[in-house]
């Protein structure tokens, strides 16, 4: 795997770091800005508006430049968002740094994910772009912890410039490392919305919006779950939300390599898994070894699906792959705000702390349910190239601008 791909994971993991350490600074932050924690929760609404703002304006505005030039312009504002929550003088200040900070969110790993595809060979895409959304994982079991505790020590602003200066270090390491990429030829914003002509690209995105809402229904409200129904302390849920980072990193991991062999079945399979473990967990959160081991396989299932309907957008969108990819990551952030009411439904019903957890568990399967769909409408498209093994006969499903790379290289 070439270096640029580590270039890319670098600022992935600052990106994951700024998203999700903010929700363990809440009370830090209410405290110094003298807002209730509740009001400060906004401060993560904010963060998610931005990445659905940011991803397809970002995205479409920067469709014919060189895309080196803007993976290092996303990396840049992100940065610069960070800066300005570091310094903000109050609250409303912060609220509009965490916006500014999620609009490149999007766009960035829309982008990432298609220049990681376009730096190898075809039959490595999958685990290209795998690797790039390590730093994502790898967030959640180090930078996420290591910022908390920071925050927690030196306060919530110096939390803030560790991620500044990560980001800068990712924009240095994309400037050196990845080879000129250059825009599609004829890439606009015409060209780009086009691949939303297929039906396929649509039940991608919903696989990602229904299903993906599975995860978030029971991660949302984990915390309580492990504290009320496990019996864990809180200093140790950290400790166990990491062990959930270790997840995601192994499902990451195996995703990546599984797409590499048979996308279709593997993007079933993971969907089924998560489902499946999900539906676990409403028994094994009543002991703590077995709760703890469960939240492993959760990560696991759970991310497996990221690289997987990734690459299947790709693949998807043909010769305009970018704008999709990022509506990808729109379409986690509304599975996100799904999964969360749909959890917090079942809470106000009275239902129990475990019932988010099954709520995802149906949510899983109706995502396994669509991915099934999905794939026999495929199988019966005399024309459908995209699911078969990806090799030098497949030309048709190969970004414009590999054979550009590869010669460089």
């Amino acid at each position: 795997m070439p270096l640029a791909l580590v270039a890319l994971a670098v600022t992935a993991f600052a990106i994951g770091t700024t998203e999700f350490a903010a929700m363990g600074l809440l009370p830090q932050i209410a405290d110094s800005l003298r807002v209730s924690i509740p009001h400060a929760g906004w401060l993560i609404s904010m963060y998610a508006l931005g990445v659905v703002i940011g991803a397809p304006l970002l995205t479409a505005g920067a469709a014919r430049l060189p895309r080196k030039a803007v993976l290092v312009g996303l990396a840049a504002l992100f940065t610069a968002g960070n800066l300005l929550c570091a310094i903000a003088p109050d609250f409303a200040f912060l609220a509009a740094a965490r916006l500014i900070t999620g609009l490149p969110h999007g766009a960035f790993f829309g982008a990432g994910a298609v220049a990681a595809a376009e730096l190898v060979a075809p039959h490595l895409r999958a685990r290209a772009v795998s690797v790039m959304f390590s730093g994502l994982t790898v967030a959640n079991i180090v930078g996420v912890p290591a910022a908390t505790l920071l925050g927690q020590r030196l306060g919530w602003r110096a939390a803030m410039l560790v991620v500044v200066a990560i980001g800068l270090l990712g924009a240095a390491a994309i400037a050196r490392l990845v080879p000129h990429l250059p825009a599609h030829p004829g890439a606009g914003l015409r060209s780009e919305l086009a691949a939303f002509r297929s039906g396929q690209l649509w039940l991608a995105l919903g696989t990602v919006v229904f299903g993906c809402a599975g995860l978030f229904a029971c991660y949302s409200y984990i915390t309580p779950t492990l504290t009320e129904v496990a019996g864990f302390a809180d200093s140790s849920v950290t400790l166990i939300l990491a062990l959930f980072g270790v997840g995601m990193t192994i499902g990451n991991v195996i995703g990546g390599y599984a797409a590499d062999r048979a996308l279709r079945p593997s993007i079933c399979a993971a969907f089924l898994a998560m489902a499946g473990t999900l539906a676990l967990f409403a028994l094994t959160a009543h002991a703590r070894w077995s709760a703890a081991v469960t939240v492993v396989l959760i990560g696991t299932a759970g991310f497996a699906t990221v690289p997987t309907v990734q690459t299947l957008v790709i693949r998807k969108a043909r010769r305009a792959p970018t704008l999709a990819s990022a509506t990808v990551q729109g379409a986690f952030n509304l599975a996100n705000a799904q999964g969360a009411y749909l959890g917090g439904l079942a809470l106000s019903a009275g239902l129990g702390w475990t019932s988010p957890t099954l709520v995802g568990a149906g949510l899983a399967l109706l995502g396994f349910l669509i991915a099934v769909g999905s794939w026999a409408a495929d199988r019966r498209d005399p024309v459908a190239v995209a699911d078969r093994p990806v090799g030098t006969a497949q030309v048709a499903d190969r970004p414009v601008g590999t054979e550009q790379v590869a010669a460089a290289r």
